[in-house]
């Protein structure tokens, strides 16, 4: 099975880009594997719907900021254990929720993956909005492990 490997995020907001870093990362080791596609960006919404469209199996990388864990905490799970905030009203009026906008394409007949198969590998973060292009310590302490998870979700997708 193909997995997409998605670093979503932006590296000029420093801990927001530990999603890229990581996949950057993967990307790197997964060099020439025609099984793993890897990919940086800085979608959400529709537009990432649109990237997953005919993808089997994808992991998204991002920082997350919960309050309730310590900063550099790698956490690990499918991408509809998250609550969909966003469900009932858009943060703005052209766009949607991730979650939402792969229900109204399915709907639509478009080929994505299924929810068992998106899976996120989060690192929390609390500066996510101050120009930088460095992560704090925390977070770059902690891109090793997360790059570990992802390629552990590989390798299971493979049967490895």
């Amino acid at each position: 099975m193909k997995t997409l490997v998605i670093g979503l995020g932006n590296p000029i907001l420093g801990d927001d880009g530990v999603g890229w870093r990581v996949v950057e990362e993967v990307a790197r080791v997964t060099a020439g594997r025609p099984e793993v596609e890897t990919d940086c960006v800085s979608l959400g919404g529709l537009s990432l719907m649109e990237r997953l469209t005919d993808s089997e199996r994808v992991i998204l990388v991002d920082a997350i900021y919960t309050g309730q864990k310590p900063v550099g905490t790698v956490s690990q799970f499918l991408l509809s254990d998250l609550p969909d905030l966003t469900a009932g009203h858009s943060a703005s009026a052209h766009d949607t929720s991730l979650r939402n906008a792969l229900n109204v394409g399915r709907s639509m007949g478009i080929r994505l993956p299924k929810d068992s198969q998106i899976h996120v590998v989060a690192i929390e973060a609390q500066n996510v909005v101050d120009f930088s292009e460095r992560l704090s310590p925390p977070v770059e302490a902690a891109v090793s492990e997360a790059v570990e998870r992802v390629l552990q979700l590989i390798r299971y997708s493979q049967g490895e």
